[in-house]
């Protein structure tokens, strides 16, 4: 405890208020940076999400009817977007092709509109979904354009209903995350996973390949997100902190995940990157070993994602070769700061650092894991001295000037 309250005090310079956001019996935090802020805001804006897309009896019928003619005849989608957003995208592959067994791919938003020209015509003919917090991003517009000359169907998920992607595509279907001010996107993120997994759901449903009690336990493990998640940011919160005073010194972070947990590795990777100017890339945990490996020592550690579903034969697998990767770099002695689940003693026995997160579905798993992720960039910005709401040279929305 008194270590913890010595790092409190650290960074009580950042704001001059940062001490009352960490007592735990403050009834009105007051946080030094929006990013801090709107990380402590998702449960809220998930629940907002939520609202919008469940009702007491389940999805609501008009998502339905927006959704009814979007997905092509032959089940493909293409995900077009950027940045945070494209590792949304790479959620939403995992989920709709184990889900719903529909064929997807995810392009870059800047290349999807250049891969061709005027006269291009792409024969597979697949629903485009569009992802853009902002929906005015001028790669993801762009991309857009292209669907649209193409004669697709759009669908946009956005954080601003009147935003031009959303006015313009086929079916929009935005967040209720509320204004995030702060450059790296947090809660905005988390609403993305969440509005995706209800997408899957529709589509299982539509399809015929959800069985109704099985879509009856997904919305219910999705309803719970919320508080799970609630009940744990304190905690990660003070461990991330004292995290990033530990690894301050490391040039380079490799972010590991497998499967869906893949795009999450993305994902904490680049907000370690935008928000502190330290170098990190996510790799899937089996590709650690062709090439990357070469690089991990002192200065560069692993942030390994080892969550599982014990209920999901396919997680369970995915789960028993990460545990065979941290053996591995137990041997090599590697410096391993891993999120695994609450309570898991042996992952817990084979790494530097532990980071629990309570057990969820697989494919709600990534919503919960991704926060402590972003905690720790937070806090690591706060240790490199950026000013973290505004890292340079960057923008909420990419657009043309």
């Amino acid at each position: 405890m008194f270590k913890i309250m010595i790092e409190i005090m650290r960074y009580d310079h950042c704001g001059g208020l940062f001490l009352n956001c960490l007592k735990k019996d403050a009834p009105m935090p007051i946080f030094p940076h929006e990013m801090l802020r709107e990380i402590y805001e998702q449960p809220q804006a998930l629940s907002r999400t939520l609202a919008l897309y469940l009702g007491e009896k389940g999805l609501q019928p008009e998502i339905g009817a927006r959704l009814s003619n979007w997905i092509n005849p032959h089940g493909e989608i293409l995900i077009a977007a950027s940045g945070s957003s494209r590792h949304s995208g790479l959620y939403a592959e995992i989920l709709l092709e184990d889900l719903c067994g529909l064929a997807v791919d995810v392009e870059y938003a800047s290349e999807y509109s250049y891969r061709g020209g005027p006269e291009y015509v792409d024969r597979r003919h697949p629903s485009v979904l569009l992802l853009s917090q902002s929906g005015e991003t001028t790669d993801t517009l762009a991309a857009l354009e292209e669907a649209r000359r193409q004669g697709h169907k759009t669908l946009a998920i956005t954080n601003a209903p009147a935003s031009t992607i959303a006015h313009e595509a086929d079916v929009s279907m935005p967040l209720a995350a509320g204004e995030e001010r702060a450059i790296p996107a947090t809660k905005s993120f988390t609403c993305q996973l969440a509005v995706l997994y209800i997408l899957a759901l529709y589509e299982g449903m539509h399809l015929g390949v959800m069985d109704p009690e099985i879509l009856a336990q997904e919305m219910a493990g999705l309803r719970a997100v919320p508080e799970a998640l609630e009940a744990q940011l304190d905690a990660w919160r003070e461990q991330t902190a004292a995290l990033a005073l530990k690894y301050s010194g490391a040039a380079t972070f490799l972010y590991l995940g497998r499967g869906i947990h893949y795009a999450i590795a993305r994902e904490g990777a680049l907000k370690l990157k935008e928000a502190s100017y330290v170098h990190a890339e996510g790799y899937p945990v089996g590709e650690l070993k062709h090439g990357p490996n070469a690089l991990v020592s002192e200065r560069v550690p692993l942030v390994v994602i080892a969550t599982v579903d014990h209920g999901l034969e396919a997680s369970v697998r995915r789960y028993q070769k990460t545990i065979q990767l941290l053996q591995e770099m137990k041997a090599q002695k590697a410096r391993v700061i891993c999120v695994a689940n609450a309570g898991d003693a042996q992952v817990e026995a084979l790494v530097s650092d532990f980071i629990p997160v309570r057990p969820a579905s697989e494919y709600l798993l990534p919503i919960l894991e991704v926060v402590p992720l972003q905690l720790f960039a937070y806090f690591m910005a706060i240790e490199h001295g950026v000013n973290v709401d505004r890292p340079r040279n960057l923008s909420k929305a990419v657009v043309e000037k």
